[in-house]
């Protein structure tokens, strides 16, 4: 669910000055700028199906790794070559589906407000978001470079030193866990439909379809929090679910190293791509402040089951994998996949570089060695004031609206490519970021040409690529 997802930078970049009220504005306020008001009767089916199939597919993948050694086909072709299709199906989930733990229960929950502790309570500066169609400019703390390395102190020195658990806790308790993070997964889910509803956070930023499933999959509230500080959409992406990405992948490490004695180098090389990727976040983490994550999704079941779930175990598919096939590279095969994941990193990290130059200088700078080209644009608020705002269409932004894909998409596949070619079922991640960075551009597109009107065709004519400079 990308939820991502991951961190992908929406194309405009927010530098708000003055604000002034106006009537008479060129493009349209509110229907079109933030996630759709008026869908089809397609796109709640489609909803509907999202809901459906995300934690079916999810526990699909649990079984095929659990039980078949990531073997993608291996679970439905028993059932499929079975005397009694039905016979084989409630033997499989029988033998296969996870089962309640208390122990993994109180993990899980413990973890959870382990980290909603260290979210409040830690010493953070104080970032921002770009400002919301009701005209909002939120605040954030900015605290999840020091959670992340506290939280894995602890969880290194309890396990290496004081001996309060293994390292491989979260391998040995995945299934428990699964079950605990969709049951919080679902209650959030539902008690942010009802919240919205009944005591928003900032009820002109709420959107209403008409349709249950549409609003219950994207959410009504665009930012709903408790108190000043604590905004749902901020924490459990970045902290229950990132924040344990690289701790789940050193659990299965630990696995592996307790099932054949060593770690390989493909499991060595996939922390390390996963921990590039979390680290840069949460040290650019007020920048995350300004992606599409929280600039224009809504909290609904997609963030917020998909943060609890679909993050945490989708996205670590590889180092599953890895304990149950383990993989060892040879020198240019580790080269090679480190080669692909760092130059990736290097794009992902120069592309969004450039943006916050631009950002930081309103436009007074030198990209490439030459005077930034930018367009000067308004765009106006549903509370009817104008706010200004730069489109960057030089640098790596002017080879692409979202050149910054690449990047990611690079990292992606190198991450895939530390598990070999046996198996289709790492290379999941890949397919996924492909599909959901596709969907984002489009996305981006409908948004920013709400937004910005009359600039966002002029932009498009300055940079007339989407993602690959003469390709798409």
């Amino acid at each position: 669910m990308a939820v991502q997802q991951r961190k992908t930078v929406v194309t405009e970049t927010i530098k708000t000055e003055t604000t002034t009220t106006t009537k008479n504005v060129d493009h349209q306020v509110g229907k079109t700028w933030g996630r759709d008001r008026d869908v089809s009767f397609g796109t709640i089916l489609i909803s509907l199906g999202i809901l459906v199939m995300s934690p079916l597919w999810v526990l699909y993948t649990y079984i095929s790794c659990n039980g078949y050694q990531c073997a993608l086909s291996a679970p439905a072709l028993e059932i499929y070559n079975a005397p009694d299709a039905l016979v084989a199906l409630k033997a499989l989930l029988a033998r296969e589906l996870p089962t309640y733990s208390p122990y993994a229960a109180r993990l899980f929950f413990t973890w959870l407000t382990f980290q909603a502790v260290l979210y409040a309570f830690l010493p953070a500066q104080i970032g921002y978001g770009q400002r919301t169609p009701a005209g909002h400019l939120l605040p954030y703390k900015v605290n999840g470079l020091l959670a992340w390395i506290i939280s894995h102190a602890i969880y290194a020195a309890g396990g290496l030193y004081f001996g309060w658990w293994k390292l491989s806790i979260i391998h040995d308790n995945w299934g428990g866990l699964l079950i605990a993070a969709n049951a919080y997964g679902y209650f959030l889910t539902f008690f942010c439909y009802i919240k919205a509803h009944l005591f928003p956070s900032h009820a002109a930023d709420r959107k209403f379809s008409g349709s249950f499933i549409y609003d219950l999959l994207m959410g009504i509230e665009f930012n709903p929090r408790f108190g000043k500080y604590f905004d749902f959409k901020l924490f459990h992406n970045g902290r229950p679910g990132i924040v344990a990405w690289t701790m789940i992948n050193l659990s299965f490490a630990a696995a592996q190293y307790q099932k054949i004695g060593y770690v390989t180098n493909s499991m060595i090389l996939l922390n390390l791509l996963h921990a590039t990727y979390v680290l840069d976040f949460f040290y650019n983490e007020d920048w995350y402040l300004r992606t599409i994550d929280i600039a224009h999704d809504h909290f609904g079941f997609y963030l917020a089951w998909g943060d609890s779930v679909w993050l945490p175990w989708l996205y670590t598919l590889q180092s599953h994998y890895l304990v149950r096939n383990p993989v060892d590279l040879t020198p240019v095969q580790f080269g090679f996949i480190f080669a692909v994941g760092f130059t990736g990193y290097f794009i992902f990290r120069s592309v969004n570089h450039q943006k916050d130059i631009v950002r930081s200088t309103n436009g007074e700078c030198m990209i490439w060695g030459k005077p930034a080209k930018v367009i000067r644009t308004s765009f106006v608020t549903s509370d009817g004031k104008t706010h200004k705002s730069l489109l960057l269409c030089s640098g790596y932004w002017g080879l692409s609206r979202h050149f910054n894909y690449v990047g990611d998409l690079l990292i992606s596949l190198a991450m895939c490519m530390t598990c070999g070619t046996k198996h289709l079922l790492p290379y999941f991640y890949i397919i996924y970021m492909t599909i959901l960075l596709l969907h984002r551009i489009q996305r981006d597109h409908t948004r920013c040409k709400g937004k910005y009107g009359k600039y966002w065709e002029e932009y498009m004519k300055a940079v007339p690529y989407k993602l690959i400079p003469y390709v798409y």
